[in-house]
């Protein structure tokens, strides 16, 4: 049994009893769990519509919660995807190190106790965790991140029981292309396609268990209550589609996929989230910094960001007309850029002097007709060729 009866208890956090439990949020801030898992694509979670890969806590979790279904990572692979996450901007240079967390910086002026939880495997990620929150009590308000990195082949670090779980299954209506003429690692999982994927997903329900463990801890310390839980993801996986297996970084040129950039971003907070919520904005992962000072009434970090607060959209809030939501966001890999709107995906390579992809989404969900050099698209390649170089500009 992957989850204890206290676990499956959280099923039904957004009843009127905790919804009850509002308080004078002008005096009250909230405890903050920030889970980022890296390289788990939206697509591969129950709760996103995947009927194979067992996730039950996260799906749990965004029963009780608002789950964003177009949620982006600007720079999609694990370092310069948890930079763009740890501090609101996204550098010019995909291959940087990984940056200071800002919300560490930011929270303890507003009285935080802060940690970033990271260890050399899934059982210390979580010990390192659980033993911060063993030291906090009710009242005195913390930012806990746990970052579960190693989501990545070969998938070496999976327990034993999570494997069992997928003995046999052969994941036959998972895409089966053939190895991509411009792959340019993870070649080798394509031998053993059906044993890798069982290994992949093992690896996924294996840290939905570790979000488990932190969910029950924090409803044994009385915790659970007062806490924003935020569950996302560093970047996306490709695991064959597109005949590519890992990122971003899979190709060269690097691609932008769907799979890659598409994350899971669930809020849950009963006091202000509304439960079982799907949001359709566009939001990307350098909004979250921004939108978490906001939520929690922090003075965000000095320089420029960016993002900007998407709080209304997780409390179920509409914006203000003169200050609508955007329409398009943007990601970068090396010489490979992004602009994406609703219903179309512009990708460029070196500003516009390499190939580029243009996708209409609606009818070709899968990106695999490239409407680049189709005439009757000229206009919305123009468009979001222009927005993307007005966005380029904030990079400078």
């Amino acid at each position: 049994m992957l989850v204890s009866r206290r676990s499956f208890f959280f099923g039904s956090l957004a009843s009127p009893l905790l919804a009850a439990k509002k308080r004078k949020l002008d005096i009250f801030r909230p405890n903050l769990l920030l889970v980022l898992v890296d390289g788990l694509p939206a697509w591969m979670t129950g709760c996103y519509g995947n009927q194979e890969v067992r996730t039950p806590n996260i799906d749990r979790l965004s029963q009780t919660g608002t789950r964003f279904v177009r949620a982006f990572a600007p720079a999609p692979a694990p370092i310069p995807g948890r930079n763009a996450y740890f501090t609101g901007r996204v550098a010019r240079d995909s291959g940087a190190a990984a940056a200071a967390n800002a919300l560490d910086q930011a929270l303890p002026a507003g009285g935080y106790a802060c940690l970033t939880a990271t260890g050399r495997t899934l059982a210390d990620t979580t010990s390192a965790a659980m033993q911060f929150l063993d030291r906090q009590a009710a009242g005195k308000p913390f930012g806990l991140t746990v970052l579960y990195s190693g989501l990545e082949p070969p998938y070496n670090d999976v327990p034993q029981q999570f494997l069992d779980l997928y003995e046999g299954q052969r994941f036959e209506n998972w895409a089966a292309d053939p190895p991509a003429r411009n792959a340019v690692r993870n070649k080798e999982m394509f031998g053993a396609r059906a044993a890798n994927l069982r290994k992949a997903a093992a690896a996924v329900t294996a840290r939905d268990a570790e979000t488990g463990k932190l969910m029950t801890r924090l409803y044994d310390k009385r915790l659970l209550n007062d806490t924003l839980v935020v569950f996302a993801s560093t970047c996306g996986a490709l695991l064959g589609r597109h005949g590519l297996w890992g990122d971003a970084g899979a190709s060269d040129p690097p691609n932008l996929y769907e799979e890659v950039v598409n994350v899971p971003l669930i809020w849950s907070y009963p006091a202000r989230v509304p439960p079982s919520t799907m949001q359709v904005g566009l939001v990307s992962a350098y909004d979250l910094l921004p939108a978490l000072c906001d939520f929690l009434s922090v003075q965000p970090p000095a320089g420029s960001l960016h993002g900007r607060s998407y709080t209304l959209l997780a409390t179920g809030k509409p914006f203000p007309k003169k200050q609508s939501w955007r329409t398009t966001v943007f990601g970068h890999y090396g010489n490979t850029e992004m602009a994406r709107v609703e219903r179309y995906k512009l990708v460029l390579r070196d500003e516009g002097k390499g190939p580029g992809e243009l996708y209409d989404l609606r009818v070709d969900a899968a990106e695999t007709v490239n409407r680049y050099d189709d005439p009757q698209f000229e206009d919305v390649k123009s468009s979001l060729t222009g927005r993307l170089a007005e966005w380029r500009k904030t990079l400078a």
